[in-house]
């Protein structure tokens, strides 16, 4: 059955861990939608892993509402939440409703934003409007550039305690569950301990109330592998080996058999 916003709070106080997983496309739609996942979010992860960017700053609100349409006619009981991207939260309230009120319309059944920071105001307003948002914190890929790279965040007391206060202030605003990605795993255990909603972790250990991985990663399509990262597939291997296969087949005319033609 389908999660609410509300069902999230309570996987967390019966402690039944939150999976989720990204997608960008129908086809890896249908099969999630049959298999144990939870909930799938349309990261803006697909600038990366289906543009080819060296960032998730290209991502638009065009694009991640094309997305969303795409994965949410795949999905019919999961909970569907799609990124906003980059700057979209900043350009004054009325640009940022519209830009999550787009991507509901495209199908998403909540936004997730990056950043406490100068965020909670459009927050509470957008869940006061009926729009559910999720919170990301830690390694916020939005922030690439004043992050001064990909890092892991929250190492320091000052920091860890930073990242407290954020999640508390996201929490405040109305957020029904936050995303914490490339923290220590102590650091998850505290905001976990620290907050009534979920704490879905990426990089972030196994103290958080759920956990997230980008698709493609997990089934081992990138070429690149992070230390959170687990592959439970060597997908890249499996294509690669079908197609030659299928060009090996062309080659010594056995593809397309008899019965794979049409006859007079």
């Amino acid at each position: 059955m389908k999660l609410s916003p509300s069902d999230f709070s309570i996987r967390k106080k019966e402690r039944q861990k939150i999976k989720m997983v990204t997608c960008y496309d129908y086809t890896f739609a249908c099969l999630i939608n049959n298999s144990d996942i939870d909930s799938v979010l349309v990261g803006d992860s697909s600038a990366n892993v289906v543009h080819g960017e060296e960032s998730t700053l290209s991502a638009t609100v065009r694009i991640m509402a094309s997305h969303t349409r795409a994965v949410h006619r795949g999905l019919s009981d999961k909970f569907l939440v799609t990124d906003m991207p980059f700057l979209s939260t900043r350009l004054g309230r009325s640009r940022g409703v519209y830009a999550a009120g787009r991507l509901i319309e495209a199908g998403a059944d909540a936004v997730k934003i990056e950043g406490a920071g100068g965020n909670t105001e459009l927050i509470s307003y957008l869940v006061q409007s009926g729009i559910p948002v999720m919170g990301h914190l830690g390694l916020t890929p939005q922030f690439y550039h004043a992050f001064g790279g990909y890092k892991v965040q929250g190492r320091s007391d000052e920091a860890a305690e930073k990242l407290r206060t954020d999640a508390l202030a996201f929490q405040q605003a109305g957020c029904f569950a936050i995303v914490a990605e490339c923290i220590p795993s102590v650091v998850a255990q505290i905001l976990s301990d620290a907050l009534d909603i979920p704490l879905i972790g990426i990089g972030a250990g196994a103290a958080a109330d759920g956990q997230i991985l980008v698709l493609h990663d997990l089934l081992g399509l990138t070429s690149f592998k992070h230390k959170f990262v687990r592959r439970y597939l060597d997908g890249a291997s499996l294509v690669q080996n079908a197609l030659n296969s299928y060009c090996s087949d062309i080659a010594d005319g056995t593809f397309p058999s008899a019965e794979e033609a049409f006859s007079k």
